[in-house]
C-alpha cells in the first residue's frame, strides 16, 4: 500500500493546514500582489488595502490546497513532495477539499464585498485557472504546462492594482506579462535538476519529454521576451529611472545566468550548478524588480 492510499490518517494539526497553502509560493504571490497595489497611481484606505492582500493570500492558499488535493498521487511519487500532509497520510482528501473550497469562496466573496468587484472577478479567475486549467487540464498532458499555466501566478499584481484603482490598464497587464514570461525559465531551471522526480511521477515536464538540450534552449528563448517586458515600463513612461536602472541591471544578470544554462552541455549534477543559480536568482530577481517598482512609484508619485 502506498502513502497515497492510506485510509486512516493521523489527525492533522495547524501545521498541516498551513503546508497545504504552499507558504513559500504564497509569500511571492502576496508580495507581488502588494507591490501591484502600492504601485497603483491612487491611494487606498489601509484597512481596505490589508483586506485586499488578505484575500489574495487566502486565494493563493486555496489554490495550493486544491492543487495538492488533486495531485496526491503525483506527490506521493516525488521525493520533494512525498512528505506533504496528504501523501504522508496526515490528512484525508475530503478535509483538504473542504478547506480549499471554503478558502476560495470566502476570499472571493470578501474581496467583492470589502474591496471591489473587478478585483474579486480577477481573483476568482486566478483560482479557477490554477486549479482547472493548470492542475487538472495541462500539467499531466503537455510539456507546455508551465508556459500556459504560468498565467495563474501572474495575476496577483493585476489583482492588487485592480483593488486600488477598480480597473485594469496597460501597466498591470505588463506586470502580469513579466511574471507570465518569467515563469518558464524559472521552472525549467528547477526541472533540469529535479527531472528524475518528474519522470517518476509521470509529469510531462519539458526535460522529460523533449530532453535536456531542448529545455536549455527554451530557457534562453523565453528569457528574451521576459527581459524586454521587464524593462518596458521605463521607456513607455510608466516608471522613472529608479525602476529602469534596477530593471536593466537585474535583468542583465538574469540573462547572463540563463545564457550559461542555455550553453551548458553537461548534466546538472550536484552542488550549486548554473541551473540552481538561475533558479535561486530568479526568485530574488522578482522580489528586487517589484520592490523597485514600488520605490519608484512612491518617489515619483
Amino acid at each position: 500500500m502506498t502513502a497515497a492510499t492510506v485510509t486512516t490518517p493521523i489527525a492533522a494539526d495547524w501545521r498541516d493546514f498551513l503546508a497545504l497553502t504552499k507558504p513559500r509560493v504564497l509569500s511571492l504571490v502576496v508580495y507581488t500582489g502588494l507591490c501591484g497595489l502600492l504601485a497603483a497611481p491612487t491611494t487606498i484606505h489601509p484597512v481596505i488595502g490589508f483586506t485586499a492582500i488578505l484575500c489574495i493570500a487566502l486565494a493563493a492558499g486555496a489554490a495550493g490546497t486544491l492543487n495538492q488535493w488533486y495531485e496526491v498521487d503525483l506527490d506521493s511519487r516525488m521525493k520533494r513532495t512525498a512528505k506533504r500532509p496528504l501523501p504522508a497520510g496526515r490528512m484525508d482528501r475530503d478535509t483538504a477539499l473542504q478547506f480549499g473550497v471554503g478558502l476560495s469562496i470566502f476570499s472571493v466573496v470578501l474581496m467583492g464585498l470589502a474591496v471591489n468587484l473587478v478585483a474579486a472577478a480577477i481573483l476568482a479567475v486566478s483560482i479557477l485557472f490554477y486549479v482547472l486549467v493548470y492542475t487538472v487540464w495541462l500539467k499531466r498532458r503537455t510539456p507546455q504546462n508551465i508556459v500556459i499555466g504560468g498565467a495563474a501566478g501572474a495575476f496577483p499584481p493585476m489583482i492588487g492594482w485592480a483593488a486600488a484603482t477598480g480597473d485594469v490598464t496597460l501597466m498591470p497587464i505588463l506586470l502580469f506579462a513579466i511574471i507570465f514570461l518569467w515563469t518558464p525559465p524559472h521552472f525549467w531551471a528547477l526541472a533540469l535538476f529535479v527531472e528524475t522526480d518528474y519522470a517518476n511521477a509521470g509529469v510531462p515536464m519539458l526535460p522529460v519529454v523533449a530532453g535536456e538540450r531542448v529545455t536549455r534552449q527554451h530557457v534562453g528563448l523565453y528569457t528574451i521576451p521576459m527581459a524586454a517586458v521587464a524593462i518596458a515600463p521605463w521607456p513607455l513612461g510608466f516608471t522613472d529611472w529608479i525602476y529602469g536602472t534596477v530593471a536593466v541591471a537585474t535583468t542583465a544578470i538574469f540573462a547572463v545566468l540563463a545564457l550559461i544554462v542555455t550553453m551548458r552541455t553537461s548534466q546538472p549534477g550536484d552542488g550549486m550548478t548554473p541551473e540552481k543559480k538561475l533558479f535561486k536568482f530568479s526568485i530574488l530577481y522578482l522580489f528586487i524588480l517589484f520592490g523597485a517598482l514600488v520605490v519608484d512609484a512612491q518617489v515619483f508619485a
